[in-house]
């Protein structure tokens, strides 16, 4: 298995395969859900060997229902004519109260949801999705400056 051996916030047993980093700088997260992905075989192993990118993805709510859009999937080598198509949608996998309260907050103005992570959970493949809203630059600005006070503080108190 060529995935990183980086275990997941959450379980000490998940391994994360693909983290979107820069999430966190674009949007302010609210809540956060984590939902399974109706995959074919040979993306199973594709995202297993780390071939899998979420950096353009996002996700849209259509009939109640969540899907995966711009996600990129490597395709396969040895799966031949078996092989799936690298940027199709796919259908993301909750319980109906979580899809409820999920589409009713992203129905909102200005709410987007986002994918935070990829990781295997006990052989499945799941996505930490999150509701979100854009920053604007002045507002990624002054996170950056806190960030580098507390940086300097911390350093200050380690010297002593």
């Amino acid at each position: 298995m060529a995935a990183k051996a980086k275990p997941a916030d959450d379980k000490p047993n998940d391994i994360s395969v693909c983290r979107n980093r820069r999430v966190r700088h674009e949007y302010e997260l609210f809540d956060e859900l984590d939902c399974g992905v109706v995959l074919m075989g040979s993306e199973v192993k594709s995202i297993r060997a780390g071939k899998i990118s979420i950096e353009e993805a996002w996700v849209r709510v259509q009939e109640g229902e969540l899907f995966l859009v711009g996600c990129d999937i490597a395709e396969y080598p040895q799966a031949s004519w078996l092989n799936h198509e690298a940027k199709r949608v796919r259908k993301l996998l909750a319980h109906k109260r979580e899809l409820k309260k999920f589409c009713g907050k992203a129905s909102e103005r200005s709410i987007t949801i986002v994918p935070l992570e990829i990781y295997l959970s006990r052989g499945y493949v799941k996505v930490k999705i999150a509701l979100a809203k854009g920053r604007k630059m002045h507002d990624k600005r002054e996170k950056l400056k806190a960030q580098d006070a507390r940086r300097e503080i911390r350093q200050v108190t380690r010297r002593g």
